[in-house]
């Protein structure tokens, strides 16, 4: 799992710029095509969304519904994930439809 995270300020920085946006009410979903067999993701909870503990739960969340929905993904994507401040006191269900359908709106399902 370590290897398909996206960690470096550089590497958001460059999905950033060169990725596609797609968005709903909870989220953004940036996604770059890479060169590797595997998809990197990296999560971003601004402070604007709340504290420590409810940006953790967000992300939590995120990374929950994201590992559950991978299988069906295409592959050799970098996604970074931004959480709308929206986000904050939502649950789980209301992520996991979120994510799904921005995934279907990026035509990631393969």
């Amino acid at each position: 799992m370590k290897e398909t995270k996206i960690r470096k300020n550089a590497e958001f920085r460059a999905v950033y710029r060169r990725g596609k946006s797609f968005s709903n009410n909870l989220l953004v979903l940036y996604i770059y095509k890479n060169k590797k067999s595997i998809n990197r993701v990296g999560i971003s909870v601004s402070k604007k969304v709340g504290k420590s503990v409810v940006r953790s739960r967000v992300k939590r969340l995120i990374k929950e519904c994201y590992r559950l929905n991978n299988s069906n993904l295409k592959l050799g994507y970098d996604l970074v994930f931004i959480a709308r401040t929206a986000a904050s006191d939502k649950s789980y269900s209301e992520i996991d439809n979120a994510i799904k359908n921005i995934f279907k709106k990026a035509g990631l399902y393969g």
